[in-house]
């Protein structure tokens, strides 16, 4: 008789059930009956292993700000903060793009089987410590680049969790609409609003137009040769 496989593995392979059913059929389709089937258990393996749905439903949004993390940890630092962090939200966006299902239950756009990811307030610092790892890593990356730009003088003196916040709406804001599809096909949004958006952000923030077109340049032609593909 072979042995059960352990905890751990059997979490993880519904993890990745219901990524893969809510990517493929949206949140309708992450049903305890179909997540049993897909790893090849009963439906008891959800309710053993998480508790229930709602358990399950929050380890995939944690799931989801790891794999948001792991893409924001392989950008290289230019030397350019504010270059940086425009290339933050270049693949902020890739990230959701690529799997729009997913980051629609990390950011609680979206509640499978009826239930919501829980969330909270990332920019304070008392409500922080109620919140995943997971979603306060995948914050920090933008927090540590707001304060990057600050600290080089680029953006005027304020709080880094502040700006990270004001720079998360936006793009999020963006990235809601492209998923949608109000920017049309392909990545030419990128273009004509992603970018000019930062920049006037940037701008707002305190930087001047001539320095943030120039660092949003810089980003901009380096992940075009990274990816290929933005812009086309």
């Amino acid at each position: 008789m072979s042995p059960k496989p352990a905890t751990a593995e059997v979490k993880a392979k519904l993890i990745d059930a219901a990524i893969r059913l809510l990517s493929d059929g949206g949140p309708e389709a992450l049903q305890a009956r179909k997540l049993a089937a897909e790893i090849g258990a009963s439906t008891m393996a959800v309710y053993t292993h998480f508790g229930g749905m709602g358990a399950l439903v929050d380890e995939v949004a944690r799931e989801g700000f790891r794999r948001l993390s792991a893409n924001l940890g392989e950008i290289e630092d230019t030397g350019d903060p504010a270059a940086d962090m425009l290339t933050l939200a270049l693949t902020y966006r890739r990230t959701v793009v690529d799997n729009p299902q997913l980051y629609a239950v990390t950011f609680g756009q979206s509640q499978p089987s009826g239930q919501k990811a829980a969330l909270g307030d990332m920019t304070n610092e008392e409500t922080r410590q109620n919140l995943s790892e997971e979603g306060i890593e995948a914050f920090g990356f933008l927090v540590r680049g707001a304060k990057r730009v600050i600290d080089a003088g680029r953006f005027r003196p304020a709080s880094e969790f502040d700006v990270a916040a004001q720079l998360w709406s936006a793009v999020h804001g963006y990235i809601t609409l492209e998923v949608a599809g109000h920017f049309g096909d392909g990545e030419n949004g990128v273009d004509q609003i992603l970018v000019p958006l930062a920049t006037a952000l940037g701008v707002g923030l305190g930087d001047t137009l001539e320095a943030a077109t120039r660092s949003a340049r810089i980003s901009i032609e380096s992940w075009r040769a990274k990816e290929g593909n933005i812009g086309t």
